[in-house]
């Protein structure tokens, strides 16, 4: 499955630079509202049981002001994580402003900096509850044009999460656990 999905983005790649190669004037549209998809590896590390590697989706609705400013939003499935004595799943929403870095026509570096709202459905042992935290994270990515209005990137995020599982587990003394999530997808990004 991974080597068809290779295949089929090189194949298209290669398409649009001959396309684009025979074009004047390009420009990457720089100001308006994108829309976009991240799929990519999440890993949870904490100081509890629930280090695990998953997949995890985001879906993305963003306006750019210029060359290098934007601010986005978006919903983020973090999928579940753990194991059947101690597990969590979590999704939320994001805000985030968006510094942008063009290097040329086609490549630009970003950075972006925001705030989770998340909600965490928890389960230690027989116990289960759910936890609503507020986080804030930063990333970096790597986009590329293939046509002026659709960009494909690269992107590693970090988000600073934690879990409150004291309502759910009245006889373990620290219930407050420090979960990074941290976030390697590729996306693709359309432009308006």
């Amino acid at each position: 499955m991974k080597k068809s999905l290779i295949a089929i983005a090189s194949i298209a790649a290669f398409t649009s630079y001959g396309a684009f190669a025979q074009s004047t004037g390009y420009s990457i549209e720089d100001s308006g509202i994108y829309v976009g998809g991240n799929y990519g590896y999440l890993k949870a590390e904490g100081e509890d049981d629930f280090d695990d590697d998953k997949d995890v989706w985001q879906g993305i609705l963003g306006y750019q002001f210029n060359d290098w400013i934007a601010v986005e939003g978006s919903y983020i499935d973090f999928g579940d994580y753990g194991t059947d004595l101690a597990g969590a799943e979590t999704d939320g929403y994001t805000a985030a402003v968006k510094g942008i870095l063009p290097l040329n026509e086609r490549f630009s570096l970003y950075a972006k900096v925001g705030q989770l709202w998340s909600e965490t459905e928890y389960n230690f042992g027989e116990a289960n509850g759910d936890y609503d935290d507020e986080s804030l994270f930063v990333g970096a990515g790597l986009s590329y044009a293939i046509t002026k209005n659709f960009l494909v990137n690269a992107e590693y995020t970090i988000y600073d999460t934690t879990l409150d599982a004291d309502e759910a587990v009245d006889d373990i003394d620290d219930t407050d656990f420090e979960t990074d999530l941290k976030q390697a997808s590729l996306g693709i990004e359309y432009r308006f």
